[in-house]
C-alpha cells in the first residue's frame, strides 16, 4: 500500500519530456552566448587538465610513462586517474558556482 501510494505521487509529480524539453531548451537569441561560455570553459578544463598533468609529471622521480606503458603499473595508473576525476569535479563546481 504504501509502495503504490509513493508511486503515484512520484507519476503525479512527474514532469513530461515536453515540459523537461522546453525547461533545458536555449531561446535561440541567446546561443551565441552559450556556445562562447561552453567554448570558454571547455579551454579552461584542457588548460587545468594539461597543468595538473605536469605538475604530476615534474613531482615524481620517475617517468610515467615508462611506468605505465612498459611497466603497467596499474596502481599509477589508478592514482592519476583518480587525480583528474577530483580535478574534473573542481571544474564542474567551479563552471556551476
Amino acid at each position: 500500500m504504501l509502495i503504490e501510494s509513493m508511486a503515484s505521487e512520484m507519476l503525479a509529480s512527474a514532469v513530461s519530456a515536453t515540459q523537461l524539453t522546453a525547461l533545458l531548451a536555449v531561446p535561440l537569441e541567446q546561443i551565441r552566448s552559450v556556445l562562447l561560455s561552453t567554448l570558454v570553459f571547455v579551454l579552461l578544463g584542457i588548460i587545468v587538465f594539461a597543468l595538473a598533468f605536469l605538475v604530476i609529471v615534474k613531482a615524481m622521480p620517475f617517468s610515467v610513462r615508462k611506468e605505465i606503458e612498459e611497466d603497467h603499473n596499474v596502481a599509477l595508473a589508478i592514482v592519476i586517474g583518480a587525480v583528474i576525476i577530483g580535478i574534473a569535479m573542481i571544474v564542474a563546481a567551479a563552471i556551476q558556482g
